[in-house]
């Protein structure tokens, strides 16, 4: 996202404010009177802490403004313009970075972006061909998890006979995770000729994602009295025993409904510790969700609100084309998203977030 003239004038004032406050916080913590009082000084270097990284930034820019309109005077010389180009260039590629620093620093944060997450993926309408989407869906999250760096484990993965999967949650572990993957939450449609198909027809399927940021047991507070805890054999494709003790874990969390269940591990504690945390998340989220609506219940866009009843993109095998509706962006190089390469939706998807936010500074 380019950043423009307007969007900076708006944030200006703000950056100029804070630069003041910053500047103000310098002198108390000079005075004597502060100084023999450490509980406020204390108090007044943290909140110039938390201002240093954007004043820093802001001074930045404007050194770099400063720079560029002196270079601009000396281009104005025909015998020195063509040796200030690569300077220019150059010097219009960091202030244009700085100037995107700029932006985001003044944005209100998402305290959960640094957050690990579990990713959620279930067969939607289409049967069959819908879990074997399901599965492919939860390779390419795999792929693209791999790709950022983070680490990731399959949970649970629930498979038919064929090689789909009804139900595949991933755990997925790294420093801002959830920033990256946020935008995933919806229903995805995929459009394609099913292997199960003789007639060569194109059948259109969903897949329902869900993004849910790892909830920690503070935020949540559950009640042993409000659980069910079932145990069972852990089975594989088409029901077939994979193991003979009893250590899967089925959790019903009786007021709010949600059942929740782990087998991948041969212990039965394991399995009910990982079952507790995706319990934890989805409470979590239904919460946020819950205070989402009566705050933004009017908001336009679908971009990060996590709400999982629209189609929020499509999947168009014979085109080789993915769609993203929710900003009107088509790629043709489905074979590659497929394969994890996520990067170009989910920094558009970003850029449109922030312009969003943007719009909203007062």
């Amino acid at each position: 996202m380019d950043v423009t003239p307007g969007i900076l004038e708006k944030i200006i004032p703000r950056l100029q404010s804070m630069r003041d406050r910053f500047d103000e916080l310098s002198g108390k913590m000079a005075s004597p009177e502060i100084a023999r009082s450490p509980d406020l000084y204390r108090k007044l270097a943290m909140d110039q802490a938390e201002l240093a990284p954007v004043v820093e930034l802001y001074d930045q820019w404007k050194r770099l403004r400063k720079e560029q309109e002196e270079l601009d005077l000396i281009r104005d010389d025909p015998q020195m313009a063509e040796l200030v180009s690569g300077e220019d260039r150059r010097l219009r590629e960091v202030l244009e970075g700085t100037e995107l620093r700029l932006v985001d620093a003044i944005l209100p944060k998402d305290q959960r972006d640094e957050r690990n997450l579990f990713i959620e993926i279930r067969a939607g309408a289409g049967g069959e061909e819908a879990a074997l989407f399901a599965a492919e869906l939860g390779r390419m999250y795999l792929r693209f998890v791999e790709r950022q760096g983070f680490r990731a484990e399959v949970m649970e993965s629930n498979e038919t006979d064929i090689g789909g999967s009804k139900e595949f949650i991933i755990y997925v572990q790294g420093r801002n995770a959830f920033s990256r993957l946020k935008y995933e939450s919806g229903v995805h449609r995929v459009q394609r000729v099913p292997v199960t198909e003789a007639g060569g027809r194109i059948h259109t399927s969903t897949v329902t994602v869900a993004i849910l940021p790892e909830a920690s047991e503070v935020e949540v507070d559950i009640e042993q009295k409000d659980l069910r805890i079932d145990t069972f054999c852990s089975s594989g494709a088409g029901g077939q025993s994979v193991n003979t003790t009893y250590s899967a874990v089925r959790i019903t969390h009786i007021p709010s409904g949600i059942v929740v269940s782990c087998q991948d591990e041969r212990s039965q504690l394991k399995n009910r510790t990982k079952a507790m945390s995706v319990l934890r998340s989805r409470l979590l989220e239904q919460e946020v969700s819950r205070q989402n609506q009566e705050i933004a219940s009017q908001r336009k866009t679908l971009v990060g609100s996590g709400d999982r009843s629209e189609r929020i993109r499509t999947y168009n095998f014979p085109q080789n084309r993915v769609t993203d509706h929710r900003i009107g962006l088509t790629l043709y190089q489905l074979d590659r998203v497929m394969e994890g390469e996520l990067e170009p939706l989910v920094d558009a998807l970003r850029a449109h977030d922030r312009a969003e936010e943007i719009k909203n500074i007062s």
